[in-house]
């Protein structure tokens, strides 16, 4: 394989990573209580969410809370955390998949609300559920070029509306089985949202380095899950098998440039659900107990859910400790990206 599908950063550390929980809780027993009509209508079981998916619940915001206003949350906490102030951020990215509109970009909104400065660049870079991942990617090249000192990525989802608009169309009476199943991921969602500040790691002993990583793409595979405003509609079995295809080929490649990643201290992977999490570990054999899991109370929160893990995780690591971070993104896209912490 040729071009750049491996990489590696010379000078490229984040000091901070933080989340911001959404305060409401919401049980999957109260969706299925919402969704009762089309369930009992249809003859499907109750606790689906639970037993397949393996989530019990998941967050949403309180009226008047917006996604960005948590992005900026988030933001401002990491910020704090690592120390640096406003004025010194170069580059902000949002990775955000919820928007209101399609211009102005997400990202201009959390700019001025961080107070951040005019000659910091700022922009939306969306890629599914790898956005985070990609953002952190590009900062880190931006920092090893010296074009930057400190870039912030944050990312704020918010599935609310695009559930509410599912109960109502699961709920219609010509609603099918075939439209439950294809809508059963957007059930899995959730709100929340996190960021990282990245900076150079000569200047911050201490930090935690980001070595590098692979990424490949299945495009091939870009009608396999589609999602909008209206609803998310999946293929799910289509996807997942395509998805671990295409993430056993990057972890081989991985290996054949140099990288070891069979015993890493944790593994910190893009959060889905039970199935998609236990055919990951099976398919490049990873130590069970080194992959943390928050999808059963956040559900999936988008590129937000890996970041807030490691958010989570971040307390319970050694300096030292190695960490890989692992998603896969509609569309097809999978990266994979070392952490020394």
């Amino acid at each position: 394989m040729s071009g750049n599908a491996t990489f590696r950063h010379d000078n490229a550390a984040i000091l901070a990573v933080t989340s911001v929980e959404a305060p409401v809780v919401v049980s999957s027993a109260e969706f299925d209580r919402r969704l009762a009509p089309s369930l009992t209508r249809l003859r499907l079981s109750r606790r689906l969410l639970e037993r397949v998916a393996g989530v019990s619940e998941r967050r949403w915001w309180p009226a008047g809370t917006g996604f960005d206003d948590a992005a900026i949350e988030a933001g401002a906490k990491a910020l704090a955390e690592a120390g640096i102030e406003p004025g010194q951020v170069g580059l902000l990215i949002n990775t955000s998949v919820t928007r209101r509109n399609l211009e102005p970009s997400v990202a201009v909104k959390i700019h001025h609300g961080l107070g951040l400065p005019s000659s910091a660049m700022n922009f939306d870079l969306a890629n599914a559920c790898l956005g985070f991942v990609n953002g952190m990617t590009l900062a880190a090249n931006m920092i090893d070029s010296g074009q930057i000192d400190y870039a912030l990525i944050v990312a704020g989802e918010d599935a609310q509306p695009t559930q509410e608009t599912t109960f109502g169309r699961l709920n219609r009476e010509d609603s099918t089985r075939d439209d439950y199943l294809r809508e059963f991921a957007t059930l899995t969602l959730g709100s929340g949202a996190a960021a990282a500040v990245i900076g150079p790691a000569d200047r911050h002993p201490g930090s935690h380095r980001i070595l590098g990583g692979v990424s490949r793409a299945g495009t091939e595979h870009h009608e396999l899950c589609v999602g909008g405003p209206a609803g998310m509609f999946t293929d799910t079995k289509g996807l997942l098998d395509n998805g671990l295809e295409l993430v056993v080929d990057a972890w081989h490649e991985a290996h054949a440039d140099g990288w070891e990643w069979r015993s890493m201290d944790r593994y910190v992977t893009h959060q889905v659900s039970n199935s998609f999490t236990n055919a990951i570990i099976k398919a490049v054999d990873l130590v069970r107990d080194r992959v943390p899991i928050t999808f059963p109370k956040w559900g999936n929160v988008g590129p937000a859910s890996l970041p807030m893990t490691l958010a989570q995780e971040s307390g319970t690591l050694k300096p030292g400790d190695r960490v890989l971070c692992m998603g896969v993104g509609s569309g097809l896209n999978t990266a994979m990206m070392e952490l020394v912490w």
